[in-house]
């Protein structure tokens, strides 16, 4: 579990235990701890399914094992043995997948009763029943512990003591709100966080109580009060009572879009409470590996890559116009284009023409975004450079097919002319109009990046030689305005050291954010801005509210409000001032642009570009 911390990624916990008890026939009256002993296969049997669902963290069926509630059903004089049952048949279930590496946390809740200065309990007493427990677990086998459902703050540090005190196992502290965003106590979460990281935890997050919405908005507040790695484990919903039964309506798909929201706020353990089941761990599992993906041992190291016969890259100042303005210190302006719905190529040669015309670098085609089907972006590069000559960057993702695939595709449109790439993971499938549509997602961005960098020194993943190296120029993106910023800046040192010649930027709105980001990454990297016109109010809300990773000043939003209320043109006279406030900003610190053609409208790119002092005619 030390490891799972320290990596820098993003791992999934199982769902709720006692929903899945009780769907199989175990009545509210029995205590769930003690099934533990009495029906242990019906306990491990659940574990498995997690581990078979992508679960890479198992938490022990000992939510409720502490002495205090155990003696409601006279059992406090077995809670290490209950607790130790626990541990030894989550361990067993774990074991039974050996190469999926799965770890196994010691489930602790609250005791059930109020302690100083809120009840009779003193915080030494308390302590002292969170430490049988924990005895327990540890003679079980537990790889760590998490401390869930604690309303109160105090209560929570006599149970972080009593592990500290015979351990020095990761713990993660989870606290648990309510529908406005406070524990029963009315403590907000930015206070949670700053006391749990004063109590020495480990990972600090949320859990239990409210659905994922809720949470998010939560979690946001933690994730600005903390540098440690934050967890939410939302219920499936709120319940809603039908007969004698709660039943939970959040589905697997809507907790695994939520899951990915939460990642994208920086939360580094993700999983589910009440309600939730193997399926929802699926779901989760799914978007995680959109993000990282799971089969990390196809990513090709530079340690393996040295091993084989390298022949030297080919100067990038020789690959391609755009390398060789690169490798100059020139300034770069590219231009993105979506490739059609359907297979006529006009919508992106007409425009593509323009932009040759106009003096552009290069045109940028994006792959399938927002996981819609269009035209495939190599082959719409392979069009354009054909019939118009104009050179592409092509974005290439890493969702749609296995590494065998993407090294087939790389050689034919090296084959054929395409010199420059930019390597992104990809959407998931779920984002689009196809939520049945699957995503391999067999390596990321940064094994790829690995990849073309084998295939420029003429060698497979493998080793084998593929003859004369590949001459890409390879770029890679960037969200400068990531919430968790340290891992953004982690991946890109790892993308860099992998091979990148390049980076694109998200649309840039805020350039001091980008620039404070450049500084503390220091690499010796060309940077390309991101800059996307406004075209309209509802284009500034839809990015600022609705595309992940883009950070859009809500002063910005509401100059264009003002634009619009005086017609759809002045909101695009608007959109371009912005444009180019944001191209004046960043044109110290970086060495091109990438413009943005919303709607395919090259006339309101191009008139950035040409306002903005770069050479391009009209």
């Amino acid at each position: 579990m030390k490891e799972l911390v320290a990596d820098g990624r993003v791992h999934v916990f199982d769902g709720a235990m006692g929903t899945l008890l009780y769907s199989r026939g175990v009545f509210v009256n029995v205590c769930y701890d003690e099934l533990n002993v009495s029906r242990p296969e019906l306990v491990e049997g659940i574990h498995r399914e997690y581990v078979a669902h992508g679960a890479e963290i198992l938490e022990t069926n000992t939510f409720g094992a502490n002495p205090v509630k155990l003696s409601a059903y006279g059992l406090a004089e077995r809670t290490e043995e209950l607790n130790e049952a626990a541990a030894r048949l989550a361990r067993r279930a774990a074991g039974a997948a050996p190469d999926a590496g799965v770890h196994v946390v010691g489930a602790v809740g609250p005791l059930g009763i109020r302690i100083e200065p809120w009840g009779p309990t003193s915080t030494d007493e308390a302590a002292g029943h969170f430490g049988r427990q924990i005895d327990g677990l540890l003679a079980g086998g537990v790889d760590g512990f998490v401390l869930e459902t604690f309303s109160d703050t105090d209560e929570m540090e006599c149970a972080l003591r009593a592990v500290r005190a015979r351990c020095d196992l990761p713990v993660v502290a989870q606290m648990t709100v309510g529908p406005d965003g406070r524990t029963s106590l009315g403590t907000d979460t930015a206070h949670l966080a700053r006391a749990l990281e004063d109590m020495g935890a480990d990972v600090v997050g949320l859990n239990c109580s409210v659905g994922p919405a809720v949470m998010l908005d939560a979690i946001e507040q933690m994730a600005e009060a903390t540098s440690l790695p934050l967890s939410a484990q939302p219920n499936a919903g709120l319940p809603r009572t039908v007969g004698d039964r709660k039943i939970y309506l959040a589905s697997p798909e809507y907790m695994g879009q939520y899951a990915r929201r939460m990642i994208d706020v920086g939360v580094r353990f993700v999983g589910g409470c009440c309600g939730t089941t193997p399926d929802h761990t699926r779901k989760m599992r799914d978007e995680v590996s959109a993000l990282q993906p799971r089969h990390t041992s196809v990513t090709i190291p530079r340690a393996a890559l040295v091993e084989a016969p390298l022949a030297d890259p080919v100067p990038l100042d020789a690959r391609s116009a755009w390398g060789r303005k690169l490798a100059r210190g020139e300034t770069v302006a590219s231009v993105e284009l979506i490739p059609p719905h359907g297979w006529d190529p006009g919508p992106v040669t007409e425009p593509a023409r323009r932009l040759k015309v106009a003096g552009v670098d290069a045109v940028s085609l994006v792959e399938s975004t927002r996981s819609r089907s269009r035209m495939g972006a190599l082959p719409a590069a392979l069009i354009i450079e054909r019939e118009v000559g104009l050179e592409t960057v092509v974005h290439y993702t890493c969702r749609d097919k296995n590494m065998l695939g993407m090294i087939s595709d790389l050689l034919g449109a090296a084959a054929a002319g395409i010199r420059n790439l930019l390597v992104v993971s990809g959407d998931l499938p779920t984002t689009g109009p196809y939520p049945d549509a699957t995503a391999v997602f067999d390596i990321d961005s940064i094994g790829l990046t690995n990849v073309v960098h084998g295939l420029n020194r003429g060698v497979d993943p493998g080793g084998n030689s593929i003859g004369s190296p590949t001459e890409f120029v390879q770029g890679v993106a960037v969200n400068h305005g990531a919430v968790d910023e340290e891992r953004e800046r982690s991946r890109l040192a790892w993308k860099v050291e992998a091979g990148a010649d390049f980076a694109v930027t998200q649309p840039v709105f805020d350039p001091a954010s980008l620039e404070r980001f450049l500084e503390r990454s220091a690499l010796d990297l060309p940077v390309v801005a991101g800059i996307w016109p406004f075209m309209s109010l509802r284009n500034a809300e839809f990015l600022a509210n609705e595309m992940p990773g883009v950070v859009v000043p809500a002063p910005m939003v509401e100059r264009m409000r003002r634009a619009q209320e005086s017609g759809p043109d002045a909101a695009v006279e608007e959109g371009v001032h912005i444009a180019l406030e944001m191209i004046e900003a960043t044109r110290p610190f970086v060495q091109g642009f990438h413009l943005s053609a919303p709607h395919r409208r090259v006339d309101v790119a191009l008139r950035v570009l040409r306002e903005s002092g770069i050479r391009v005619t009209a």
